[in-house]
């Protein structure tokens, strides 16, 4: 039995195949949207703006990004052997879709090879572009809610008002182009809308990645119609149905995909964000171990054994794939910072990797420097560069970057302690090969440092919901 497990990110999207009888990986493909598609002038995943606050990104890209990720694929591993699919999107970001995208989703039940997916999708955008998660151009809408709501809000979804998130981005949108706005018909995720192309239908929100928009009452599991109302009185009706762990898995793959010699009608689960497959994919998604995410962002997150709120309101409570809850705090100047620093440095990867901690001579050390090089979340910080406890520019390469690491992985230690404690934390990410971030971890958390077989925890996890939907299907 092979189960496929898809993982959109930021910079690329990742797929492998998942061996059920063998416990094992068996083949996998990546596409990167800078290298392998630089016709869409994102070389980070998102269209460049000089306002930092503004990150946007092509949906047509992640459409072409899929296809070319199956073709890959297909050259590595027969995709006829595939039972089921299912996957996860970069939580938060959102697709704007007219009238036309309907009649679009019926074109990808017929298996046409002269059009390719972004030949069906060219009329479909109420939005041409949409809004990631390193978006924070919605302060004011976020303002308004948190004024009509107050504590509620995080009470309600699991989240304060929080500019990345997707309720305020809409409510933006709807504030700044309500033309276009008063054109869509329906509002997806990224998880959902790649989805619902695999499956030629609109695909669910799970509560994983719905509750990282302001607008799921996690305790009802359904859209809040008060705080959707607030938005606008018919946003309800935009948003896809919410999907329950555990509920029938109806989904269908259509038939547009045998071109990549997968077969029509196995089951597609339901995508989930990017952070609770990577819960599902390190085996944490049952409370007790915590998992530190190494990549574009640097996120912490674990199963919970009870809901509870941040109180700073840092953190955030998302659905479990597996049931219940999971906490979750996202650094967002995590991995594209520590490029940034290293290219700035110009030191190579095993320098920064390695050598700049075997050159510590003090065990005591503790100076600490933090990349504000996008505009932090974690703290909400302004975009200001390089802050740290001891004079920078001065310093020897070295103990930048030491520095550099123990400042991000101390942020982290201070903005999770709400959580609790844990004996154990797994790494993942590609960052999570660097010997001298796991040591820091486990001096600054004091427990011990995991690293998972896999760096693409988020995509095995898309293949073990996909292996959990053939037992409910």
């Amino acid at each position: 039995m092979f189960t496929l497990g898809i993982d959109s990110s930021t910079q690329g999207v990742k797929a492998l195949v998942y061996d059920a009888a063998a416990d094992a990986i068996c083949a996998s493909a990546a596409v990167n949207y800078g290298k392998d598609l630089p016709a869409f002038n994102s070389p980070e995943g998102f269209l460049p703006n000089e306002d930092v606050k503004i990150r946007r990104a092509n949906p047509l890209m992640w459409v072409a990004g899929l296809e070319l990720l199956l073709s890959r694929l297909s050259q590595k591993f027969d995709l006829s052997k595939i039972d089921a699919i299912s996957g996860d999107g970069q939580q938060h970001g959102s697709v704007y879709l007219n009238a036309n995208w309907h009649s679009a989703l019926a074109s990808i039940q017929k298996a046409d090879s002269s059009l390719t997916l972004e030949k069906h999708l060219q009329n479909v955008f109420s939005r041409e572009s949409s809004p990631i998660w390193m978006d924070t151009s919605t302060r004011e809408e976020c303002r308004l809610l948190t004024k009509r709501f107050g504590e509620a809000l995080q009470l309600r979804t699991g989240s304060p008002a929080i500019e990345r998130f997707t309720g305020p981005q809409i409510y933006s949108f709807i504030r700044q182009e309500p033309e276009a706005y008063a054109k869509t018909v329906r509002i997806h995720l990224v998880s959902s809308f790649l989805c619902s192309l695999l499956a030629g239908e609109d695909a669910p929100i799970d509560t994983g990645d719905g509750a990282g928009m302001n607008l799921l009452n996690l305790s009802l599991g359904e859209w809040d119609k008060e705080i959707c109302t607030f938005i606008d009185s018919n946003l309800e009706s935009r948003l896809p149905a919410v999907y329950l762990p555990g509920e029938p898995i109806k989904l269908r793959l259509a038939a547009y995909w045998t071109r990549y010699g997968l077969r029509a009608g196995i089951p597609v689960a339901p995508w989930t964000g990017d952070n609770p497959a990577a819960l599902v994919g390190t085996g944490a998604d049952r409370p007790g171990v915590a998992v530190i995410s190494l990549g574009t962002s640097d996120v912490f997150f674990a199963a919970m054994k009870f809901f509870a709120t941040d109180p700073a309101g840092y953190g955030h409570v998302f659905g479990n794939p597996s049931g219940g809850c999971m906490s979750l705090v996202c650094v967002k100047n995590g991995s594209l910072a520590r490029e940034r620093v290293m290219k700035e440095l110009g030191c190579d990867f095993r320098f920064f990797d390695e050598t700049a901690f075997e050159m510590q001579t003090d065990p005591t050390e503790n100076k600490c420097a933090f990349p504000f090089f996008e505009m932090e979340i974690a703290p909400l910080h302004e975009a200001t560069g390089i802050e740290a406890n001891f004079d920078w520019a001065s310093a020897s390469m070295d103990l930048k970057v030491r520095a550099l690491i123990r400042g991000q992985i101390q942020n982290l230690f201070d903005r999770t302690r709400w959580i609790g404690q844990f004996d154990e934390i797994r790494v993942t990410g590609g960052a999570s090969r660097s010997a001298g971030i796991r040591q820091t971890i486990e001096q600054i958390f004091g427990a011990k440092v995991r690293t998972q077989e896999t760096t693409d925890a988020a995509a095995l996890g898309g293949a073990l919901m996909a292996l959990r939907a053939l037992k409910i299907s």
